[in-house]
């Protein structure tokens, strides 16, 4: 039997993948690679000695999709395939509605005709919007302020009426905070395509020389230096959590979220100070305003996922910042070296 794993050659898929073949689990991978590498899962075999089953199939191919169900004894499935860039959802909705959504409703459909029915979701602490107060907890009110997160909020709650209908489900939610860090090979790590959105991958090209300083969104929010403060998790902790949650989903029905964060908010100057220390690398940097819609603190609260799945982050910001350098400097063009 097999973990299916959508977008297993993705930033938190590949080292997620890593981590169940190391735990003895068999994987199959379904990826499109429009925003990944299959260099990344040669890497992840170099790294665990396993092969990797890959198939080259887009979730919007429901053929394809049945053909990899039909070609294999699936288990349960991790699924993180989806687009993910804030502000390209605010510019192309229909395009990250239609993918993420649609591609979500196809893959459930093959599920549920091939009578796999535990499914553990790659959400994000985007669907907590701007209104709840810091720590989140799992119950505090939902509300998305972008279309990235609306997709994530719509099919948590399509995931949840598939139980509602069904109660021999298993759904794990996970909603991730701010993963950062890479494998401490320097093997794998985050690899954007062009300017990166996420802050940590900026600061790393900016220490690579790739790009001349790192622009600081705002620096007068009621936060201790001014700058936004985030719940930053190491990838590999997130990988771990994901074991954790299938473990979970293996062994019980029903459908909880949980988030995966480390309960800690750093400021962006904070982050920037950690690296610098990690590292010995100086990070320029200039102040610029705000970024439409982002708020001043936002960080976990992680118990739910410590008390129900045994679960809890490991690694500290010096460790996220040293690995993040260690992957950026090994590979300056990511996995086209």
């Amino acid at each position: 039997m097999s973990i299916l794993v959508t977008g297993g050659a993705g930033f938190i898929g590949s080292h997620t993948c890593v981590e169940l073949l190391n735990a003895g689990y068999e994987i199959v991978v379904l990826d499109n690679f429009l925003n990944s590498s299959p260099e990344s899962l040669r890497r992840v075999e170099g790294l665990t000695g396993k092969k990797v089953k890959v198939y080259e199939v887009d979730l919007l191919d429901k053929d394809k999709v049945d053909l990899v169900f039909e070609e294999n004894q699936i288990e349960a499935v991790i699924h993180f395939a989806g687009l993910k860039a804030v502000g390209e959802s605010v510019e192309l909705p229909i395009y990250y509605y239609h993918n993420n959504i649609t591609g979500t409703l196809i893959l459930l459909e093959v599920m549920k005709k091939h009578n796999v029915k535990h499914i553990v979701f790659s959400s994000s602490a985007t669907v907590y919007g701007t209104h709840a107060t810091v720590p989140l907890v799992e119950d505090a009110p939902l509300g998305a302020t972008n279309p990235y997160g609306s997709t994530k909020l719509m099919i948590e709650q399509i995931l949840r009426d598939v139980y509602q209908s069904d109660k021999s489900w298993s759904i794990a939610l996970l909603r991730y905070f701010n993963p950062i860090g890479a494998h401490s090979s320097g093997e794998i790590g985050e690899d954007p395509k062009g300017i990166p959105n996420n802050l940590m991958p900026y600061i790393t090209q900016v220490a690579a020389g790739k790009r001349e300083k790192l622009s600081v969104f705002g620096n007068d929010y009621p936060t201790e230096d001014g700058t936004g403060v985030r719940d930053y998790i190491h990838v590999v902790d997130l990988a771990v959590g994901h074991l954790k949650a299938l473990e979970k989903i293996k062994s019980s029905t029903g459908v909880e979220a949980y988030n995966l964060g480390t309960g800690v908010g750093y400021s962006v100057l904070d982050l920037v100070n950690a690296f610098e220390e990690a590292t010995g690398v100086k990070i320029p940097f200039q102040i610029t305003d705000r970024r439409a819609g982002d708020i001043a603190t936002c960080y976990a609260s992680p118990n739910k996922a410590k008390e129900e799945l045994g679960w809890s982050a490991e690694k500290g910001i010096y460790d996220m910042c040293k690995d993040s350098w260690k992957w950026q400097s090994s590979n300056p063009n990511g996995y086209e070296n």
